[in-house]
C-alpha cells in the first residue's frame, strides 16, 4: 500500500541508505525509480534528502569528480580534471589535493610526504592513508641509524624543521585573522575602499602555506645539491613575506 512504501522510503532516506535500495520483499530486487518516490513521498525535507544522496551517490561514482575538502564546510563539486596546483574552489577558494586525502594542497611537498606520521609519545612512525608501520614498502622509508650521534641530529633536525613548519602556520592563521578583521572594517560607511590590504593579506596567507610545506619538502629531501637552490628561494620568499 502506499502509506507502507511512504514510512519505508522514508525511513530509508532518513537513514542515507535509498540509494539502490530494493523492494521491501525480500525475493524481489527491483528498485523503485526517483519518479516513483517522488510520487509517494510527500514531504519536501525528505525529498531534498533524497536529492542529496543522490548527487552523493553520482559524486563518489564519477572517478574525475569530488567535494571541495574546505575543513570549514563547502558542498562545491570540483573536477579533478579541471584543477591542480595553483587553482582554487570557485565557491570558497580553498585549494584541495586530488592525490591524497591531506585536506588541502601541500605543494612543493609530495603526498608522501604528508602520509608519513610518527607518534610524539612513543615515535612509532606509520603511514596514516593505510594506518600501517612505516616499512621499507613505503616509498619515502628512512631506515634510522642505532649510532647514538646520528639519531641525535635526526632529532634536532626534525625539531628545527618542525618549529619552522608551525610557525609559519601560525602565520598563517595570523594573517586570515588580519583578513576578517580588514573585511569588517571595510564594510563600515566613510570607509574607503581597503581592497588592496585585503589582497596583501590573500598574498600573506598563500606565501606563509607555501613556507610551511616547503619545510616538510626539505625535511624529507636528501639531494643536498638541489636542496640548496630550493633553500635559497625560500630563504628569499621568507623574507620577502616577512616585510610583506
Amino acid at each position: 500500500s502506499q502509506p507502507c512504501w511512504r514510512e519505508y522510503l522514508t525511513t530509508r532516506i532518513e537513514q542515507n541508505m535509498v540509494v539502490n535500495c530494493t523492494c521491501p520483499i525480500s525475493e524481489c530486487r527491483a528498485q523503485p525509480t526517483t519518479a516513483f518516490i517522488c510520487s509517494i513521498v510527500s514531504s519536501e525535507e525528505i525529498i531534498a534528502k533524497y536529492e542529496k544522496a543522490l548527487l552523493r551517490g553520482y559524486v563518489e561514482c564519477c572517478s574525475n569528480l569530488t567535494w571541495c575538502t574546505n575543513p570549514q564546510g563547502c558542498d562545491q563539486i570540483l573536477l579533478k580534471d579541471g584543477l591542480g596546483y595553483g587553482a582554487a574552489c570557485s565557491k570558497c577558494s580553498w585549494i584541495s589535493c586530488f592525490h591524497c586525502n591531506f585536506p588541502e594542497a601541500h605543494y612543493p611537498a609530495s603526498c608522501s610526504h604528508m602520509s608519513h606520521m610518527t607518534c610524539a609519545k612513543c615515535n612509532h612512525g606509520f603511514c596514516w592513508r593505510c594506518l600501517k608501520p612505516w616499512r621499507p614498502t613505503h616509498k619515502d622509508y628512512y631506515n634510522c641509524s642505532a649510532m647514538v650521534s646520528k639519531a641525535a641530529w635526526q632529532e634536532k633536525r626534525f625539531q628545527d624543521y618542525n618549529e619552522r613548519c608551525t610557525f609559519h602556520h601560525h602565520a598563517r592563521e595570523f594573517a586570515t585573522s588580519l583578513r576578517n578583521r580588514i573585511s569588517s572594517i571595510s564594510e563600515m560607511p566613510k570607509i574607503r575602499t581597503l581592497t588592496f590590504v585585503l589582497d596583501a593579506c590573500k598574498v600573506l596567507e598563500q606565501a606563509r602555506k607555501v613556507l610551511a610545506y616547503s619545510c616538510v619538502y626539505s625535511y624529507y629531501n636528501q639531494d643536498t645539491e638541489s636542496m640548496d637552490i630550493v633553500e635559497q628561494q625560500t630563504e628569499s620568499l621568507e623574507l620577502h613575506t616577512n616585510a610583506l
